[in-house]
């Protein structure tokens, strides 16, 4: 096992050592497809999505910019999401209509928050997606602040407001 640092392996990958994305690949492939499934509730699409995020980590690796890696790759992820609805034409209420689950680490054991998917899908996207990320995927603020490009402040408020926002949602439809 390869106790590097995500960034150095990653630096590594850039330079060429492409046999380094698998370790990558096997830390973060359940987090990034976990949050594509929560993002679009299609399991075979985030499947897709998953392996297209980590063929665009190879072919554009001379772009990584020794930053926090797992801030780049779910940089990477949104921006294939945002992509896909676009191509595809996908509008927010298709959305809201899928099914809504947890994957677990061992693929076997699913759980379902439809509750928790319905006031999800009645949020705004970015809103949502700030939720997820921070929530989920226990990205903290910082994190976050390269992701989307702002400041750790800036991106406390927003997942603060979205928070207030999902629970108002959530109980009125209790």
């Amino acid at each position: 096992m390869n106790d590097q640092s995500d960034e150095i392996l990653m630096g590594q990958v850039a330079e060429g050592n492409l046999d380094l994305l698998k370790v990558l690949f096997d830390r973060h492939h359940l987090h990034l497809f976990n949050f594509l499934y929560k993002m679009s509730g299609d399991r075979m699409l985030s499947e897709d999505l998953t392996q297209e995020v980590f063929y665009k980590l190879i072919k554009y690796r001379s772009t990584y910019n020794n930053g926090k890696f797992v801030s780049w790759m779910f940089t990477i992820a949104r921006n294939c999401l945002k992509s896909h609805f676009t191509r595809n034409k996908v509008v927010h209420s298709d959305v809201e209509e899928m099914q809504f689950k947890i994957v677990a680490n061992d693929n076997e054991q699913v759980e379902d928050y439809s509750h928790l998917h319905h006031a999800l899908g009645q949020l705004e996207t970015s809103d949502r997606e700030i939720l997820v990320l921070h929530r989920f995927q226990n990205m903290g603020y910082e994190e976050l602040a390269e992701v989307y490009n702002s400041s750790a402040g800036a991106i406390k408020t927003k997942a603060c407001r979205a928070l207030k926002k999902l629970k108002k949602i959530y109980l009125e439809n209790l």
